[in-house]
């Protein structure tokens, strides 16, 4: 018996976290006997997607800025109507050669809008097939507020014409997507929470340091790298640190970050066992995308959030709230972040006892191929 074929579409603008947790499913789809294919479509980052995984990787495309409002190449120049062209045509050409019975859209159309160019398209070879393929969307739990009227409603809209399901990849008891999706009970019947997508309980670490600070993919972490570093060289506390700045810092900072680094302190760009750094280590200092949280709630970890909150962004700021408020994280807001709030911050985390068990739900990986199973 052949194994059912999924295509997998996920595209990383400026974080890697929308990578990262595709990436998990896909790997857990692959291990339960499906024939998954992670169509990729932003620059590529070390380790993801995992070799048990295939992949087709369309023409890179990112943000031109922290807010999301233009679309550049690898090269960082503006891209022109051959360029998505081109991108379309090979995104249909995948969809016909693997002739899958299921399609996944990670954030479309939720979110993603910029990609409506080929995702539009891909939806209408969709319907347009026979037998026609199941078609999901996967959405995290907490989504972006959307302020332009209208957007909503075409997101409704959308989904009542072509998606079958949302996977939202959450648990229900920590938040829901009707909070941050006003219409969610316009689409209630087709909503299924998998649980948080974590990763599996980390191995022991090679390698043990007291502090591990990270930035994600690094483009927009850059004050919070700073502002631990000088934490490092500055409090009385002289344990190891360990700071990673993200693969998508750019190279004189993290050149500058290396010269001021005192001898205590490892500065790297990424570290694949950064889940397994987690689990030895006494405090995790980090942004609050759901990757990262998802990580720090496994390992059972210190943490003190400092959300990603520029350009209207409101996603990071809601999860480090509500973890804050279980006793799970201490939340500082970004904008005016410095060494003297930092450093108190981290004191008082280090007088507190590592958190206890909480409820949550980290088994969505696993919960999502069981969903998929049902539906074939």
């Amino acid at each position: 018996m052949s194994k059912p074929r999924v295509l997998f579409y996920v595209q990383h603008l400026l974080g890697i976290g929308h990578l990262a947790r595709a990436s998990r499913v896909a790997s857990e789809l692959a291990a339960d006997k499906f024939d998954v294919t992670l169509v990729t479509g932003g620059s590529k980052v070390p380790g993801f997607p995992g070799s048990d995984v295939k992949f087709v990787a369309l023409p890179t495309l990112v943000a031109d800025n922290a807010g999301f409002s233009g679309l550049a190449d690898a090269f960082a120049n503006s891209v022109d109507d051959e360029f998505l062209a081109r991108r379309r045509d090979l995104l249909l050409e995948a969809f016909h050669q693997i002739s899958p019975s299921i399609v996944i859209t990670e954030a479309f159309p939720f979110g993603r809008r910029q990609m409506r160019f080929e995702l539009l398209p891909l939806l209408g070879a969709i319907k347009a097939t026979s037998p026609r393929p199941k078609l999901l969307s996967s959405v995290r739990d907490i989504l972006q507020e959307r302020t332009k009227p209208g957007r909503d409603e075409e997101t409704v809209s959308i989904i009542n014409a072509h998606f079958d399901h949302i996977l939202v990849h959450g648990d229900p008891s920590f938040a829901t997507l009707a909070d941050t999706f006003p219409l969610a009970r316009k689409i209630a019947g087709k909503i299924i929470y998998t649980g948080l997508v974590a990763g599996p309980d980390p191995a022991e670490p090679s390698e043990v340091f007291d502090i591990v600070v990270s930035a994600g993919g690094g483009a927009v972490g850059l004050a919070l790298i700073r502002s631990s570093l000088e934490v490092a060289t500055q409090s009385a506390f002289r344990g190891s640190w360990c700071l990673i700045t993200g693969p998508n810092l750019p190279e004189r900072d993290f050149n500058a970050l290396l010269a001021d680094a005192p001898r205590n302190v490892s500065v790297v760009r990424f570290r694949q066992d950064f889940p397994s750094l987690l689990k030895g280590a006494e405090l995790s200092i980090s942004q609050a995308g759901y990757n990262t949280v998802c990580d720090i709630l496994r390992a059972r970890c210190r943490s003190i959030l400092v959300p990603f909150a520029s350009a209207g962004e409101t996603e990071q700021s809601v999860r480090a709230a509500r973890l804050e408020a279980l006793g799970l994280a201490i939340a500082l807001p970004e904008n005016g972040l410095n060494a003297d709030i930092l450093g108190s911050a981290l004191e008082a985390a280090l007088a507190q006892p590592k958190p206890s068990s909480h409820r949550l739900d980290l088994n969505g990986a696993e919960r999502t191929a069981g969903v998929l199973r049902s539906l074939l």
